[in-house]
C-alpha cells in the first residue's frame, strides 16, 4: 500500500524512515542476550534468530518451560516475538512463523508442514509462484508429488528444503560467535552491580574451569567474561595471556586490571543476573617442578604476568618485545611485536632416537663460522655521511663527516656485502647493494658504515651511510 493511501485511511499514522543498520544492531543485541540459553546463536535474515538448544533445555526446566520463559523475557523487554522448538531448523522456522509457541516432537515434522502454505518451506519466490500456477498451494501437496518430476521442473533447491525440514538431510547453523572450548556460568537470584562482586564471581568460575583445563592438560590463552544484564544488554570482556594460565587468583588479577581500565563505561544498569567465563583459546600447559620449600621459579612467569596486567589495562600494544627475523638487512633483522605474540614456545627438545646414532661412521666436527660482528647500538634509520673522493674508490673511506664533525679513519675492516632481498618484495630488486665496513677513527671510536651502490658505468654515484656504533 502506498503511503498516501495509508494516511487517507489512518490520518494519525506515524511514519518513520527505515534504518537497516539500526535494525541489524538491534538483532545482534538480541542475539547476544540469547547467549544465556545456548552459545550457538545464528542470525537468520533481518528479523529472526536460530538457536541450537541441543542439550540445553534441561537447564531451564524442559523445552516448554524454556520456550515460555524466553518469550516472557522478550515481552518484558518490549518485544513481541514468536518462537518454536523442533528437531530441524526448517520445521522450527515454519512453526515459529505460521504457528507460534509450539514444541514439535521428533517425527511430527510432516504433520506440521502439511497444512502450511508454500512459504513455510523457505523456497524462492519464483519457485513458489511456479508451484502455485500448477495448483500446488500447500507444503503437503508438494510432499505428495513424485520427487523426480519436481526436481526436473522446479529444481533441486525445492527437494533440498523439503529434506532439511523433514530431517532427511542435516542443516547446520553457523554461530555468529566462536564456540568456547570450556565455559562456566553462575545464575544469580539477586543481580550484582559492584565490580568487586564481579571479580569474586570471576575467580569462582575460574576455579571451576581449572579442573577442566587440568583434564585436557592445557592452560587458557584467551578468556572471555560475559555479563548479562537484567534488561537484556550484554557486556563482553576478553583478556589474553602470554603463557597458558590456570590459577584462578591470577585470572582474577588480570580481569581486575581490565575492569579498572574500562571504568565507568561498564554500565551495570539494574545489575547482572548471569555471569559466564569462557576459554576461547588454550595451549598445552607445561608443569614446572617446585623447590623443596614449595616455591617455583617465577623469573619468566613473573615477567609474563606483569606484561599481561599492563596489556589488560593499557592495551595490546603497551608492551612490545624484540624478536629476531630472518632477514639479511640489519634494519629488518629485528621486529617489535606485542609481548603475547613474541613469547617463545616451551616445547621440549626431541630426545635423540637410538637409530640416529652414527657409531660406525666418524664425521669430523665442523669448524663453526663466526658471524660478522654487529654493533650494539643500531640506528633506526641509517644516517647519511659525507665521504670525499678516496684514492681507492672500492675501499673504505679515509675520512668522513658525520653530524658536522670530521672523523679520520685509523683502521678499517671489510667489506661485508649485503645484497637486497629481491625475493621478498619488488622494491628489493631495485635496491642497490651495500658494502659494510667496521672503521675506527684516530680517537678510538668505532663505527659501522656502508656504501650504497657500486661504481659502475651508467649508474648513480654510490652514497655512504652510518648505521651503528660499537661500544
Amino acid at each position: 500500500m502506498g503511503l498516501a493511501d495509508a494516511r487517507a485511511m489512518h490520518p494519525g499514522l506515524d511514519v518513520v524512515e527505515a534504518d537497516a543498520d539500526a535494525d541489524r544492531r538491534l538483532l545482534e543485541g538480541l542475539a547476544d542476550w540469547c547467549d544465556r540459553y545456548t552459545p550457538l546463536v545464528a542470525l537468520d535474515g533481518e528479523d529472526a534468530l536460530f538457536l541450537d538448544v541441543t542439550g540445553c533445555a534441561a537447564l531451564f526446566g524442559g523445552e516448554r518451560a524454556m520456550l515460555d520463559g524466553m518469550l516472557a523475557r522478550f515481552f518484558q523487554q518490549g518485544f513481541e516475538a514468536r518462537a518454536a522448538i523442533a528437531s530441524t531448523a526448517g520445521a522450527a522456522w515454519a512453526a515459529a512463523r505460521f504457528r507460534g509457541r509450539l514444541v514439535v516432537a521428533p517425527g511430527e515434522e510432516e504433520a506440521l508442514l502439511s497444512p502450511l502454505p508454500l512459504a513455510a518451506l523457505r523456497i524462492e519466490t519464483q519457485t513458489r509462484a511456479a508451484l502455485q500456477s500448477v495448483g500446488l498451494r500447500t507444503a503437503g501437496a508438494v510432499m505428495a508429488m513424485p520427487r523426480a518430476p519436481l526436481a526436473r521442473r522446479f529444481g533441486a533447491g525445492l527437494l533440498l528444503r523439503l529434506d532439511q525440514a523433514l530431517g532427511r538431510l542435516d542443516e547446520a547453523i553457523s554461530p555468529r560467535l566462536p564456540v568456547a572450548l570450556l565455559s562456566a556460568e553462575r545464575q544469580l537470584a539477586e543481580p550484582v552491580t559492584l565490580t568487586d562482586d564481579v571479580e569474586a564471581l570471576t575467580q569462582m568460575l575460574a576455579a571451576t574451569l581449572k579442573s577442566g583445563l587440568e583434564r585436557r592438560g592445557e592452560g587458557a590463552r584467551t578468556l572471555a567474561l560475559s555479563l548479562f544484564r537484567v534488561d537484556g544488554a550484554v557486556s563482553r570482556i576478553a583478556i589474553g595471556t602470554s603463557r597458558p594460565l590456570r590459577d584462578p587468583a591470577l585470572i582474577r588479577r588480570l580481569f581486575h586490571e581490565k575492569l579498572a581500565a574500562i571504568g565507568e563505561s561498564l554500565d551495570a544498569g539494574y545489575g547482572f543476573d548471569l555471569v559466564r567465563l569462557s576459554v576461547l583459546a588454550a595451549a598445552p600447559f607445561a608443569a614446572r617442578q617446585a623447590d623443596l620449600a614449595g616455591a617455583a621459579d617465577e623469573g619468566e612467569d613473573g615477567l609474563a604476568l606483569f606484561a599481561d596486567r599492563v596489556r589488560a589495562r593499557l592495551g595490546e600494544g603497551a608492551v612490545l618485545r624484540p624478536v629476531a627475523v630472518e632477514s639479511h638487512l640489519p634494519e629488518r633483522a629485528v621486529a617489535l611485536l606485542p609481548f603475547a605474540w613474541a613469547v617463545k614456545s616451551e616445547a621440549p627438545l626431541r630426545k635423540p632416537h637410538p637409530a640416529d646414532r652414527r657409531d660406525r661412521i666418524r664425521v669430523p666436527r665442523p669448524v663453526p663460522v663466526l658471524p660478522p660482528e654487529r654493533p650494539i647500538r643500531l640506528f633506526r634509520q641509517p644516517e647519511p655521511i659525507e665521504v670525499p673522493a678516496t684514492e681507492m674508490p672500492e675501499g673504505p673511506p679515509l675520512r668522513f663527516r658525520w653530524r658536522r664533525a670530521l672523523h679520520r679513519v685509523a683502521h678499517a675492516e671489510g667489506p661485508e656485502r649485503i645484497a637486497p632481498e629481491w625475493w621478498l618484495d619488488d622494491a628489493g630488486a631495485k635496491a642497490p647493494t651495500r658494502d659494510y665496513y667496521r672503521v675506527e677513527d684516530v680517537e678510538g671510536r668505532r663505527y659501522w658504515l656502508y656504501r650504497q651502490g657500486l661504481h659502475e658505468a651508467g649508474e648513480p654515484s654510490p652514497r655512504w651511510f652510518m648505521h651503528g656504533i660499537f661500544p
